[in-house]
């Protein structure tokens, strides 16, 4: 990959006929794409993004309509990298006190 950048890896959370069968393969951190934060292998759209249009209340296909370069693969992708995200350190939403 040019620019020294990293794929994640790790185990996919499902199976859909063998046709990507680990979806963090298909998130990239490059330094030199969106200033180095996780985007959609191959695509200048970030995990973020993805995610903030799930959280709207889009599907998987108004989202690839929006962003023409995603597929329906590489939204699975960015929300198996936000449960992998979210799973790596528990953290208070509110301060204790």
């Amino acid at each position: 990959m040019q620019g020294g950048g990293t794929r994640w890896g790790g185990s996919g959370v499902w199976d859909d006929g063998g046709v990507n069968d680990n979806p963090l393969e298909l998130i990239s951190i490059d330094p030199s794409v969106c200033h180095g934060q996780p985007c959609i292998k191959g695509t200048r759209v970030m995990v973020t993004v993805v995610l903030d249009a799930l959280a709207a209340g889009l599907d998987t296909l108004e989202i690839v309509r929006h962003y023409p370069t995603l597929t329906a693969d590489g939204v699975r992708a960015a929300a198996a990298f936000g449960a992998w995200l979210a799973k790596q350190e528990i953290r208070s939403l509110t301060p204790t006190t």
